[in-house]
């Protein structure tokens, strides 16, 4: 009560008696009804903001209650004169609710902070009457509706942050009378309209951040009067034009960030002059030309610097100035021109102790990689080369950066081998070196990688196996080694044991053997291809438990079996390839419940019998049965035949064999189109004719090698008919596939005939005519090395290869073919003697004119004739070929100077047709007649070493399919660039 009795008052009224009053006031009755007016519209303006808040874990209003004072309720202050609310301090509390209109009723306000809670709703147009209000912080909640317009009322406004909201409309001219604002964020919102020519009045305007909102329009003119300006963020809107010329002389900039908008012109060539204090520079995904200004390097505060995406040219200058630089990017432009010293830049980054990220992808930089790069910080994290030319080896010094994480060197022209020294880059997480001219084999040293994320070495001419030091990579979830030389097997202590990625990528390589069960430990593997390869064998069940996977692609290797009934287990299967192998049995009818895919490809296989009719297979767009020639069924879109009909051989119908179906004409009898009755299947039948010596041994010897044997590039019987003709005569007939397109022979060398028949003459491409060469030698090298026991051909040549409607290449005839085990057990005899030299004249090896046993030898010098005649376009019986002049001596003799002078003129004309000629050295524009040409001579280098005279000396042919395999990548490359 001494406190009350040393105060004065005004005097009561007249209902109230002095000492009640007295007593009153001093337990906090009618406070603010006395004193000053308005303190009880302060705690009632308080009281309505906390019945507006619905959650607020952290209990901050739990103390605001009448147990204490309103001034000391958490988060208010007031001022020491009236006891008014002059602070509103909320900020991280965790808080959800709107904001209450009342609280325009804080009239003493000077500071209202709410960042980083959760309120919603609008901000309430009341604040635009608290006069005094000074600072507004709304950043970081959910607050939606337009910023209003009244708030230019609260003229002492100096900061404003209303960002990362749901704020929309268009920001209020209005604002631009605030004289005192020095800052105004209101980033990360989803604002349109135009930013208003009335802020350049801002006269004390310090910083404005708008960026990732949906402003249009340009940048105002009258920005160029904004002389305390520092930060000034536009970027990630839709705003066009220029930079107004004036605001490049606004000495205090710091920042500047028109990121990602659809600013164009140029930047002055002073700029680091006029703007000394710049610190952050973004202008990327714009439309500048022009050149980087030398002046830039003058800009010495500068610590992030991206010029991405725009369209600038020429030479990149010095940067040494720049030495707190920590983000250099100058991506996706057009810098640089291919030459030797475009790079020299890299050395002038030396001083920049800080360098973090250094991006200088997509332009047109060529040369080579300087030794200089290890000179650059080790602080570097990321290192961005991709996109470029560079060449040359990259030097080991790379190794100095020891902090790098990210490395990505794709698409160039690098070369030689990959430096082991990335094995010491212990905090590597990204590491893509594809799309380069890459040799040797891959480092052991990159199992040092125990950090590795992500592995991408493909395209590439890498040989070799995966060291199985990379199974110490355990945290590798991406790894894709595609089109390489690779080879051995896939080593299950690389695939499924120490890892689990997923992402899994090794096709287009030439590995071999089965893939080994423990695929199956891939539990987190979503993406696996392992196409165009040479493995063999089953699907391992094991692969079921891959439950995660999406796309699963075998295409083009040699599996066989049927598909596992574990697969149903697969259901998140988006795209499933098993195309160009040898699978067979019925096609699993559980794939109709698989609800996601959205690809299958089940094409040239042994598939049979009926075609599901539901989910993924009523789509045919979505499907592919080609050359599974026992389907029947499915939705009419596929075009199959009903699944009415077994095949038999009492059953066939073959049109009388007469000579308007014959189809060709053989040693041993001739070959005849038909088609097997009801199952409107076309066929071509082989006939034997029994009359001619040798007829009855060749037949069982088709009948025994093709009942062994299963392959995409051999021919596939269908039945086989001994019995007995009208006239009491024994008949024996061969039923295979009806190939379209004829054998090989025809398309080489086409006669009068041939055109006759056909609306557009034959003509074999460059292309065509190795995948074919690759075909018949896939097809030798199963028979000599694939199968249970090694078959000799004995006839290879161009009309014992077939033609499908997609030019894959079948070998044909087996009438001659023999075991290995047969030649081996018949070694004392003369092979050569029970039926005469095997072959075919000018096809078959001189030593088998001279009684020498059969080999896989004898097929590969057969093979070797067969690849020269198919790209010189000569037969190696042709009248040229006397006084013991043949095909392999004259290509040998020509090779590889004169290599035009035998080339097929028909390639000469498609190269011409491309606008390219083959034998033009002279301009630098035809690399591709170049490579090209290097083809060709590798080609005929390869037939030249098949059909050497000694068997022992000719090339294996697998070696031969890989040496083919990677000419035809090569040449696709170079197609592309074409």
């Amino acid at each position: 009560m001494g406190l009350c009795l040393h105060l004065s008052f005004a005097p009561p009224s007249s209902s109230f008696s002095m000492h009640t009053f007295i007593l009153l006031w001093c337990f906090g009755l009618f406070l603010t009804s006395v004193v000053g007016g308005n303190n009880e519209t302060d705690r009632l303006a308080l009281l309505d903001f906390k019945a507006k808040i619905s959650k607020d874990p952290l209990g901050v209003m739990s103390s605001w209650n009448d147990s204490i004072h309103f001034c000391q309720w958490k988060g208010v202050s007031c001022g020491h004169r009236h006891q008014r609310v002059i602070v509103l301090d909320l900020d991280s509390q965790k808080l959800v609710g709107s904001i209450s209109p009342n609280v325009g009723n804080l009239s003493f306000l000077l500071k209202l902070n709410l960042l980083n809670n959760s309120f919603y709703n609008e901000i309430p147009p009341e604040i635009g009457q608290l006069h005094r209000l000074e600072v507004l912080l709304l950043s970081n909640n959910t607050i939606s509706g337009t910023i209003p317009s009244n708030l230019s009322s609260c003229a002492n406004l100096t900061l404003f942050h209303a960002a990362v909201n749901n704020l929309v409309g268009e920001i209020p001219s209005k604002l631009g009378t605030l004289s005192k604002l020095r800052i105004f964020a209101i980033h990360k919102n989803s604002l349109t309209g135009i930013i208003p020519p009335s802020f350049g009045n801002l006269s004390s305007l310090e910083g404005l951040s708008v960026v990732y909102n949906n402003l249009g329009g340009s940048i105002p003119d009258s920005f160029g009067q904004l002389t305390k300006l520092k930060i000034f963020s536009l970027g990630s809107n839709r705003l066009s034009g220029t930079i107004p010329p004036l605001f490049f002389n606004i000495s205090s900039i710091t920042k500047i960030d028109v990121g990602v908008i659809q600013i164009q012109g140029y930047l002055p060539s002073d700029i680091g002059i006029t703007l000394p204090n710049l610190e952050t520079f973004f202008i990327s995904r714009n439309r500048f030309t022009g050149s980087i200004p030398m002046s830039i390097s003058n800009a010495s505060n500068l610590h992030m610097l991206n010029l991405a995406s725009n369209k600038f040219t020429g030479k990149v200058p010095s940067l040494e100035k720049l030495n707190r630089m920590r983000l250099f990017s100058i991506s996706e432009n057009q810098l640089g021109n291919g030459g030797g010293n475009d790079l020299s830049f890299l050395c002038s980054l030396s001083n920049a102790t800080n360098l973090r990220d250094l991006e200088i992808n997509t332009n047109n930089f060529g040369g080579k990689l300087p030794k200089c790069i290890g000179n650059i910080s080790s602080t570097l994290t990321f290192l961005y080369l991709n996109n470029n030319k560079i060449s040359g080896n990259i030097p080991n010094v790379i190794g100095n950066l020891i902090n790098l994480e990210d490395i990505e060197m794709w698409n160039n022209a690098f070369s030689g081998n990959i430096p082991s020294i990335l094995g010491n880059l212990q905090k590597l997480q990204y590491l893509d070196l594809s799309q380069n001219n890459f040799i040797g084999n891959i480092p052991s040293s990159l199992g040092n990688l125990t950090n590795l994320l992500e592995l991408y070495l493909g395209d590439n001419n890498l040989q070799g196996s995966i060291p199985s030091s990379l199974s110490q990579c355990q945290k590798l979830t991406t790894f894709h080694l595609p089109r390489n030389n690779l080879s051995d097997i896939i080593s299950s202590q690389v695939i499924g044991l120490s890892f689990s990625p997923n992402n899994l990528d090794l096709s287009g390589n030439q590995f071999t053997g089965v893939l080994p069960m423990e695929i199956g430990n891939l539990k987190n593997i979503e993406h696996l291809d392992i196409s165009e390869n040479m493995l063999f064998g089953e699907i391992p069940a094991s692969l079921a438990s891959c439950v995660e996977l999406e796309f699963l692609a075998m295409r083009r290797n040699f599996f066989q079996g049927v598909v596992p009934s574990t697969f149903e287990s697969l259901r998140g299967l988006e795209h499933l390839d098993l195309s160009n192998n040898n699978f067979s049995g019925k096609i699993p009818k559980y794939l109709e419940s698989f609800d996601f895919l959205q690809l299958l490809n089940l094409s040239y296989n042994h598939f049979e019998g009926d075609v599901p009719t539901n989910g993924v297979f009523k789509n045919a767009s979505a499907t592919s049965f080609k050359g599974n020639d026992e389907l029947c069924g499915g939705i009419p879109n596929f075009q199959l035949p009903k699944c009415k009909y077994k095949i038999s051989k009492k059953r066939m119908l073959t049109l009388r064999f007469s000579s308007t179906n014959l189809i060709g004409v053989g040693c041993f009898g001739s070959v005849y189109k038909g088609i097997l009755d009801q199952y409107e299947h076309t066929v071509a039948i082989k006939v034997l004719n029994l009359g001619c010596c040798g007829a009855f041994k060749s037949f069982k010897a088709e009948c025994e090698a093709l009942r062994n044997i299963k392959h995409r590039n051999l021919v596939k019987v269908i039945t086989a008919c001994s019995s007995i003709d009208n006239q009491g005569h024994d008949f024996r007939a061969l039923v295979y596939e009806f190939l379209e397109n004829g054998n090989l022979d025809e398309w080489l060398h086409p006669t009068p005939r041939t055109y006759k028949a056909l609306e557009i003459p034959r003509k074999l491409s460059f292309l065509e005519r190795l995948n074919i060469a690759i075909d018949v030698a896939s097809a030798l090298d199963y028979l000599h090395h694939h199968c249970q026991t090694p078959i000799v051909h004995c006839d290879i040549k161009p009309s014992n290869v077939l033609l499908d409607n997609e030019m894959v290449g079948h070998v044909s005839d087996f009438g001659l073919a023999r075991f290995l085990h047969d030649i081996i057990q018949d070694s004392s005899t003369n092979q050569s003697s029970s039926i005469g030299v095997r072959g075919t004249i000018g096809y078959t090896p001189p030593e088998y004119g001279m009684g020498n046993e059969l080999s896989i030898y004898g097929d590969i010098y057969s093979y070797g004739i067969l690849l020269l005649e198919m790209f010189t376009g000569k037969r190696p019986t042709d009248n040229i070929f006397q006084d013991n002049l043949n095909l392999h001596d004259l290509v040998k003799a020509t090779l590889p100077e004169r290599i035009i002078d035998i080339v097929d003129p028909t390639l000469l004309r498609e190269r011409h047709e491309r606008g390219i000629s083959i034998n033009d050295n002279c301009n630098e524009d035809l690399n591709g007649s170049l490579k090209i040409q290097e083809c060709l001579i590798l080609i005929l280098g390869i037939g030249v070493a098949c059909s050497t005279e000694i068997p022992r000396e000719r090339t294996n042919i697998s070696s031969v399919v890989v040496e083919l395999h990677s000419i035809r990548q090569n040449l696709l490359r170079t197609y592309i660039h074409i």
